[in-house]
């Protein structure tokens, strides 16, 4: 079992990135604890609890001498939301298709039983998407398939930012690569184009100011003070990977497992407010989505309506009568919308 032999059939399951990362004291994940020390990490109090495996891979596999960690590409063809028509609900595009935690796992499972077939030694072995108790970005980095940018995101030189992130911790002692190297240089674009300056400094973002936090992350009502930044993001925020150059010509992928599901594809918020909840719930059914679900995805299309100011928006918040619409963390955001669209024409009748 070489490093060599696990990249090529890692490559033929479908992954586009594959390298191997030491097991070592690795300076970038002690800032994880300092991160969470500065309060960013909001609700997510599963961070706190295990703050200590996150620490060192060797928590969670005392006997991990080697990370195996394998890049996905999920951007799709289809164009990027800053050009987006007026009304049409944003969607992050990792949620846009079937849920990576399930897909990606597969394709995993089948890499790690191929090496157990191939080994006639037994090794210990975690496997993890995205779920892990694993700092994944750090190991990623040191495995040479990115850098982590100053949004925080890993980028690949050669395939961008859209990038789905596994890995396999295991006991083999394989051949590590060499770590990649920060090219991010003196651009600031993502964090001139963040709308709620999220992104503190280079490389720290506070999560509680993030729209994803907000619109995925957050249980109840998002903060006033914030919901005219979320503009037309109904989940999730691609903004400071919108305007990152790594993405001008970033890899684009043609698996279908990738690709919108109809009921999110290209809507616009008017449309997505009026679909009946059963509708919405088949839509978000084994999706990543699914982590809000129709409630907070409701919370999410009024908060929109109300920052943006849509018309069509705006008007179908009282047309729909779904129970959803009728949860009181829904109807908070309801009235909000509703109200900011009053004063704003108000504003207009004074000024006309």
């Amino acid at each position: 079992m070489t490093s060599s032999s696990i990249k090529q059939r890692a490559a033929a399951l479908g992954f586009e990135l594959c390298g191997i990362a030491p097991v070592d004291d690795h300076p970038q994940l002690g800032r994880f604890r300092e991160w969470l020390d500065r309060g960013y990490a909001g609700e997510m109090q599963y961070l706190e609890r295990s703050a200590e495996r996150r620490a060192d891979v060797r928590a969670v596999l005392p006997s991990a001498r080697s990370v195996i960690c394998l890049g996905t590409v999920y951007n799709t063809d289809r164009p990027l939301s800053i050009r987006r028509e007026a009304g049409q609900a944003r969607i992050a595009r990792y949620a846009w298709g079937d849920d990576y935690h399930e897909v990606i796992g597969r394709r995993m499972e089948a890499l790690l039983s191929w090496m157990r077939e191939s080994l006639a030694e037994p090794f210990d072995a975690r496997a993890y998407v995205d779920t892990g108790p694993v700092q994944e970005k750090v190991y990623a980095q040191y495995a040479g398939l990115g850098w982590i940018g100053k949004n925080t995101c890993l980028i690949n030189g050669r395939l961008g930012s859209w990038i789905f992130l596994s890995e396999i911790i295991c006991s083999l002692p394989l051949d590590a690569d060499a770590p990649a190297l920060e090219q991010c240089g003196t651009c600031q674009r993502c964090l001139d184009a963040c709308p709620t300056a999220a992104i503190v400094e280079p490389f720290v973002v506070d999560a509680t100011r993030c729209l994803s936090y907000l619109t995925i992350e957050m249980k109840g009502p998002i903060p006033e003070e914030l919901r005219e930044s979320v503009g037309a993001q109904a989940y999730g925020c691609d903004i400071c990977q919108d305007v990152c150059p790594w993405n001008r010509k970033a890899a684009v992928s043609s698996d279908p497992a990738w690709l919108p599901r109809a009921v999110f594809d290209g809507r616009s918020l008017a449309e997505l407010w009026s679909t009946p909840d059963g509708e919405l719930r088949r839509g978000l059914k084994g999706s990543a989505m699914t982590r809000a679900g129709v409630k907070r995805f409701r919370r999410n299309l009024a908060t929109c309506a109300g920052a943006t100011g849509d018309p069509d928006a705006v008007a179908a918040l009282t047309t729909v009568n779904e129970a959803s619409c009728e949860e009181p963390l829904v109807t908070e955001h309801i009235d909000w919308a509703r109200a900011r669209a009053d004063v704003a024409a108000d504003c207009e009748g004074r000024d006309g």
